[in-house]
């Protein structure tokens, strides 16, 4: 007789895990279904403040205290050394949390999953899913554990499977964004500089013209570099991933002046075409969380905020669907709701980000109707439906657009090469790199 299961979840990520940690908790039978076994890397490293808060109903603030470096901000530069922000999260309008984590996602993934098995998931690594049968009453999967195939039955289904979206796949759901036709290439280097004090475990975004590139320290001597640029560019340049990202530090004096002492520690990575959202997140017995259901892009560090977010109200949808199933329809609207309007917010932020003269209005806030504290509580994770809260981003969005015909603030280059303005500690990484010669003196 196959095993009946009230949930099972494809997918043992931020998302999927939390889910089971979730339902587990209240009592039902849950199989976490992960393809890989873990530790096993993965990007998005730079976490949210208003994630803290579904770590803390998960019981994993201890856990995380102890492994991971704490996050109090963000800072945003422009390439030409112009305009740069430092963002502190505490400085959010109406902040709950002052910070958050960067993290190695390989470990912080394993934390994640150990708990939903501590609180009683039952984990299946190197697990493929062969087939699907959708049922009245239930989802039949044919399922391969390190050759072995068996048949499994679930009264309900959870995709959090990432971008290879099992069930939006077997629905033909998955739509890209055609505008951001991105390619992403990054690494993990040791020994590469850093501000001194709080401001040293900020992500830097440094914006250019054509691409943008962060750091994310992930220890007190290791840091994550990555770059984000066209597809059609990369394909331009007729190059290998290596050799780009190499390149296009050392183009870059705002990152590469850091980097003089630096060793690159993990093999370069690369990932395109990945911004897309599956035209239906749920069915009668199927919900999409995470990235299954969409990912927009990695700048402002959605993805992992994102997953645990949908996690948790898909584990609150299918609980409220066990519980009583005539609510199943409503509550499954209601959570298929929730997170389209988080990703449409997000969409926008991103669509604005990429347009030119949205670096100058982010790298020099406007204090006035606390829009940069608003901007800084969004960036944080703070995704409530206050009014006060929309109608001053209606404001910077205009803002943004008006500056396209109006200089409300002086515009940037955002060329490397129009670099006038490098710091003086930036000028000796530089000069230590050899990338511009020692002045002699008199």
């Amino acid at each position: 007789m196959e095993s009946l299961y009230d949930v099972a979840i494809i997918g043992g990520g931020p998302s999927g895990s939390t889910a089971a940690t979730f339902l587990s908790r209240q009592g039902h039978k849950v199989l976490v279904l992960e393809r890989e076994k873990f530790p096993r890397f993965h990007i998005g490293e730079s976490l949210l403040p208003y994630s803290m808060d579904a770590f803390e109903r998960l019981g994993l603030i201890e856990k995380l205290d102890a492994r991971f470096l704490p996050k109090y901000g963000a800072e945003i530069t422009t390439a030409c050394g112009t305009n740069s922000a430092k963002i502190l999260f505490k400085n959010g309008l109406r902040a709950k949390h002052d910070h958050a984590y960067q993290v190695t996602r390989s470990e912080f993934d394993k934390v994640l999953l150990d708990h939903s098995s501590e609180n009683g998931a039952i984990v299946w690594e190197e697990t493929n899913v062969e087939n699907l049968e959708f049922r009245p009453e239930e989802v039949g999967l044919t399922v391969n554990t390190l050759g072995k195939s068996q048949k499994i039955r679930a009264r309900y289904l959870l995709d959090c499977s990432g971008r290879g979206s099992v069930v939006g796949n077997y629905f033909k759901l998955k739509r890209n964004y055609e505008n951001l036709k991105k390619f992403s290439v990054f690494a993990h280097y040791e020994n590469v500089a850093r501000d001194k004090g709080v401001t040293g475990s900020f992500i830097r975004l440094i914006r250019a013209a054509d691409r943008w590139f962060w750091m994310i320290p992930l220890t007190e001597t290791k840091m994550s570099i990555g770059i984000v640029m066209d597809i059609v560019d990369f394909k331009a340049m007729k190059k290998g991933p290596e050799q780009v990202l190499e390149d296009a530090l050392r183009e870059q004096p705002q990152i590469w002046s850091r980097m003089a002492e630096s060793t690159r520690v993990t093999e370069v990575h690369s990932a395109s075409d990945y911004s897309y959202r599956n035209t239906s997140l749920v069915g009668d017995r199927w919900l999409l969380a995470g990235d299954a259901a969409g990912f927009i892009d990695p700048i402002f560090s959605t993805g992992v905020f994102l997953g645990i977010r949908s996690g948790e109200q898909a584990a609150n949808a299918l609980n409220e669907a066990l519980s009583n199933p005539r609510c199943r329809p409503a509550v499954f609207k209601k959570y298929e709701q929730n997170v389209n309007r988080v990703m449409k917010l997000y969409l926008r932020f991103v669509n604005n980000w990429y347009k030119p003269q949205f670096a100058a209005i982010i790298t020099r806030p406007v204090q006035g109707f606390q829009l940069a504290a608003t901007v800084n509580s969004v960036l944080a994770g703070n995704l409530s439906n206050s009014f006060s809260i929309w109608w001053r981003m209606e404001v910077f969005y205009l803002v943004v657009f008006l500056q396209r015909f109006i200089p409300l603030c002086p515009s940037v280059s955002l060329n490397p090469r129009d670099s006038t303005l490098v710091s003086k500690s930036a000028q000796r990484g530089l000069k230590k790199a050899g990338i511009i010669e020692q002045q002699p003196r008199n």
